[in-house]
């Protein structure tokens, strides 16, 4: 007897039900005059689900980053569940409140991201009720006063709590310094987890991979245990129990079982959150997160690979739909390599997680079979300690330089103190570099962040994928590393939904079936340049112009370069998708890339041929907190440009000069003709040079144009280290902070982009 789960069963009359074998296994036929919510619909909205989690994720309060991509799902939802009776009327609660803080341009606010959190939670938990034929009871935001709900029409009484849902219980005054080292231990775990399973999805016999995931689980589990933390050690307990019959070859992974092992790891990350919220704030868990319906699905999954059954639809949607063919991405369960998923990573190797051993005298933990870490090969600081110290090393580098220019006004060569002097600076140069590489990180987790988001948008746009990565031991600010994410998610998102082509338009265009996205990171120069390169459609440069004339962005007789008709796509709004989805296409991504990336004080090039593929690259510096700059006088006040900005400086001919009525100032430069701006006149104070051939003309590039600043004199060219100007002056037009000096004035650190667009 064949049992349905009851969110398919309700309203249905089937009227042909068979079972026959294909060349992927057996397949299940049938005919429906009506089915509220069929399987494809479900594998579909768990897939959206899954992907506003993950947005969730990313959000902030106070940023308006994600906004958009949340308001399409939540709309895409709607629309694949738009004949149940309680799932759209839920979702439209939320939608709404989207929706208007996007009207009024508000950013996400504290609660509206609560609600968003709760909504998600409920949504996971009413997939699971669904997926074993149970009813849903209806969402209730908390503090919402009774009667505000959309009213249910399936009104069952919520599920009890499951095996494992209930509050941690962290006993901090007792367990601090070891829970300090736990949450560590299980971040690298978790990271080490991430990658294995990528690595698993396509090399599922890979015993390195295994083991590696094995041992880490089994750590996280004997330590949650030790501190008494249910839900973590409840739930490592079943997927390592899951993952132990893989070792023992009484089960094979495959895509459907590496998922969950994946939403598993997810979950402990979140339990994982709550404990360094503990840690940093003092603020106990106040929120249950439930891992009882992964405990469930992951006993499930292991009783059907072991029994090596065909289950129908009783099983998780994800794993019905593995078992059935789809007319666009068939699959085979049991294959040597499976073909379910569309995403193949480059093989990379994946090394067992060793903890760290910590600055204090607190025990480390270790799991069954990890080596002892060796005592004295790495050691975990507080972050602020290294912030600490890089703003002492930043006023010794001042103090250092302040010397050097009282020793030279004193003009005496060869003396004891201005050798003393020398060796100062060699030693503080060194101490400079030292400091700055303490905080440099390696890039490595963001890529495997993208890896994990390729693998789950290519199943959501159903393309097959081939990810690669290189560079990923590359090392950056740690400060930088933790701004690119964001920018990186929306690039890689349009790489898949508009870059590249699907299988059978790339078929007919003579490319493979599966299209290549490579990320990678290297240095040039003082810079990092992190390149997104795919072998897509490319970028017509005649729709982008088209569109941009369309949106009044650009006028119709414009004659722009090929740089800067690619440039517009960065504009606030502008996109060349013909429809809004829930990946992308409201032209909001890539404005939030160059705002990001600005804010790093980096930029962005774009290299394109159509039907060729499209290169992104994102220059980077390689510290926030130093900066190599051209120090620059106006009247009595010194500025201070970043190099990376200036292209050259000149004092131009008096007949390069001239002024074009309605435009301004314009200087001719081999054929170009410059926009020419005053620095004097923007902060308003008096200067020396009132005529452009009698002072410095600096050219300066922001965002992919080129402009001329008119100052009165060039002084040097040196390192300073960064200030911070307060919060009386945060947010000024064309200042990015400030810095002392060698003879102890402060300067001001002028930011191009601002600086020319207030201009």
């Amino acid at each position: 007897m064949i049992r349905w789960p009851r969110c398919w069963n309700y309203s249905l009359q089937a009227r042909v039900l068979t079972l026959s074998a294909g060349p992927f296994g057996p397949i299940w036929a049938y005919q429906t005059r009506f089915m509220p919510i069929t399987p494809q619909q479900f594998t579909a909205f768990e897939g959206a689900v899954n992907r506003l989690a993950a947005e969730a994720i990313l959000a902030h309060v106070g940023r308006d980053d994600g906004m958009v991509p949340v308001y399409s799902l939540l709309g895409e939802m709607r629309e694949l569940v738009a004949d149940d009776p309680l799932l759209p009327k839920s979702i439209a609660t939320i939608q709404a409140e989207v929706e208007l803080s996007l009207d009024q341009a508000k950013p996400f606010t504290e609660t509206l991201l609560g609600r968003l959190h709760e909504l998600i939670e409920w949504l996971q938990q009413s997939l699971e009720t669904l997926r074993f034929g149970g009813a849903l009871s209806a969402w209730t935001p908390k503090g919402a006063p009774a009667g505000t709900q959309p009213a249910a029409d399936v009104a069952a009484p919520k599920p009890a709590p499951g095996k494992g849902d209930e509050l941690m219980d962290l006993k901090l005054e007792g367990n601090l310094e070891l829970l300090t080292e736990f949450h560590a231990e299980v971040v690298d775990h978790l990271q080490q987890i991430e990658a294995a399973l990528l690595l698993l999805d396509q090399q599922a016999d890979d015993p390195e991979a295994l083991n590696s995931i094995f041992r880490s689980f089994h750590t996280i589990k004997g330590n949650a245990g030790f501190l008494g933390l249910v839900p973590m050690h409840t739930l490592a307990h079943e997927v390592e129990s899951l993952l132990d019959l893989a070792r023992t070859k009484k089960i094979r992974l495959n895509s459907v079982i590496i998922t969950e092992i994946l939403r598993s790891r997810d979950t402990l990350h979140s339990l994982t959150k709550q404990v360094g919220v503990a840690l940093e704030q003092g603020k106990l868990p106040s929120e249950v997160i439930p891992v009882s319906h992964l405990i469930l699905s992951v006993k499930k999954l292991a009783e059907e690979a072991r029994g090596a059954t065909v289950v129908p639809f009783a099983i998780p949607a994800e794993s019905a739909a593995s078992r059935r063919p789809d007319p666009v991405a068939p699959s085979a369960v049991n294959a040597t390599k499976s073909e379910a998923s569309p995403v193949v990573p480059k093989p990379v190797a994946v090394p067992a997680p060793s903890p760290a051993p910590a600055a204090s005298a607190t025990p480390t933990f270790a799991g069954a079979g990890d080596k002892p870490a060796a005592s004295g090969h790495t050691i975990r600081v507080n972050t602020e300690k290294l912030d600490s110290l890089m703003d002492v090393v930043g006023e010794l580098v001042i103090v250092q330089s302040q010397i050097l220019e009282t020793t030279r006004s004193l003009g005496i060569e060869g003396s004891p103190l201005q050798r003393n002097v020398s060796q100062l600076g060699r030693i503080t140069k060194e101490l400079q570099h030292t400091a700055m590489a303490l905080r440099m990180i390696p890039i490595k987790p963001t890529f495997q962040k993208m890896e994990r988001l390729v693998r789950d948008l290519a199943r959501s746009c159903v393309k097959k994928v081939v990810f690669s990565t290189t560079g990923e031991d590359t090392e950056l600010d740690r400060t930088v590393v933790e701004e690119i994410a964001d920018p990186l998610v929306h690039m890689v998102r349009n790489a898949l939904d508009h870059g590249l082509e699907a299988a059978a338009d790339r078929v007919a265009a003579g490319k493979p079936e599966s299209g290549t996205v490579h990320l990678s990171a290297y240095h040039q120069g003082s810079n990092i340049v992190i390149e997104l390169r795919d072998d897509g459609r490319g970028i017509n440069p005649d729709n982008i112009l088209r569109k941009a004339v369309e949106k009044g962005l650009v006028a119709p007789n414009a004659s722009l370069s090929r740089e800067e008709i690619f440039n517009l796509i960065f504009a606030p709004g502008f996109s060349t998708a013909e429809k809004v989805t829930a990946v992308s296409g409201r032209g909001v991504g890539m404005d939030v890339v160059k705002r990001n990336i600005e804010k790093l004080r980096g930029k962005i090039e774009i290299e394109s041929e159509v039907g060729r593929g499209s290169v992104f690259k994102i220059k980077l510096p390689l510290t926030m907190a130093i900066i190599d700059g051209l120090v620059v006088r106006v009247g009595q006040d010194r500025f201070i440009l970043p190099a990376t900005s200036v292209q050259m400086a000149l004092r131009p001919a008096q007949s390069a000069i001239s002024t074009v009525q309605g435009t301004g100032e314009v200087i001719e430069l081999r054929g170009r003709i410059l926009p020419l701006h005053r620095l004097h006149r923007r902060f308003n104070i008096p200067a020396d040079v009132q005529n452009p051939w009698e002072g410095i003309v600096i050219i300066m590039e922001h965002t992919g144009r080129t402009s001329a600043l008119l100052v009165d004199e060039m002084i040097s060219k040196q390192e300073v280290v960064i200030k911070n100007l307060g919060a009386f002056m945060k947010g000024l037009p064309g200042v990015a902070g400030g810095a002392i000096l060698g003879d102890g004035n402060i300067a001001l650190i002028l930011d191009p982009a601002s600086l020319m667009q207030a201009a």
